[in-house]
């Protein structure tokens, strides 16, 4: 009889845990069905008519800045650097010369990328091409400091680019390559562009009075600390 009475004991002991682990797995489900709710909620999509005003606002602002550069005979990185030295050293157009150079980087972005973000960076690259043509015909500078063009010229690159981030758009070129010799062959993407801007730097050496260069290297610190200050996923819940 005993040991029936032990046998009873535990088989409730059993059963208690069974159950306790059924309430603890339906509790830490609903905690999970909770969380994932908050986290969709945190999370507000951005509807197709802001995407289409952050294109055309963000691009403005990379256009006003180009024009800044422009005037003061200043350069950047990345492809819009290079647009800036053929200008400098050929005279070409830089609208064109900056399309013309971004698309051999639309295959990769569209492997990279997808559809949507390739199509995004394909507007807003036509977009800075076409602006930045058309901005000085529109803003004509009597005077222009050129360490204010520097300054506010890589501020306005910069929010304009973290207006394109924000939705899912770029202005193409070297950062997508630079995100596929990543993935493909280890190669640090943050390395390469650094290389490549550096490259740009060198050769503008030769093409652009050394004092130009020095003030072209500090505007493009002032854009990217606009990127490095605002350009965080913790900070920001949009999505498109």
């Amino acid at each position: 009889m005993q040991n029936d009475k032990q046998g009873a004991v535990q088989r409730g002991a059993v059963q208690r845990g069974v159950a306790d682990a059924d309430v603890n797995q339906r509790d830490a489900e609903r905690e999970d069905a909770e969380q994932a709710e908050t986290i969709a909620a945190i999370f507000v999509r951005h509807p197709l008519w802001e995407d289409a005003l952050a294109l055309l606002l963000g691009t403005a602002m990379v256009a006003l800045g180009i024009a800044f550069y422009s005037h003061a005979g200043l350069l950047t990185g990345g492809t819009v650097g290079l647009a800036f030295l053929l200008k400098y050293f050929a005279g070409w157009p830089f609208g064109l010369v900056f399309f013309t150079l971004n698309i051999p980087f639309y295959l990769l972005a569209i492997w990279r990328m997808g559809w949507s973000f390739t199509l995004r960076t394909v507007i807003a690259v036509g977009l800075v091409s076409l602006l930045a043509e058309l901005t000085p015909n529109w803003i004509r500078f009597a005077e222009l400091n050129i360490y204010y063009a520097a300054l506010f010229g890589g501020f306005a690159m910069g929010v304009g680019l973290l207006m394109l981030f924000r939705h899912r758009a770029s202005l193409g070129g070297v950062n997508i390559l630079a995100l596929f010799l990543q993935e493909r062959f280890g190669v640090r993407a943050g390395t390469f562009q650094m290389g490549i801007d550096a490259l740009i730097v060198l050769a503008a050496v030769f093409i652009v009075p050394l004092d130009k260069v020095a003030l072209s290297v500090l505007g493009a610190v002032a854009l990217n600390l606009v990127l490095a200050i605002n350009h965080r996923s913790d900070r920001y819940m949009g999505v498109s």
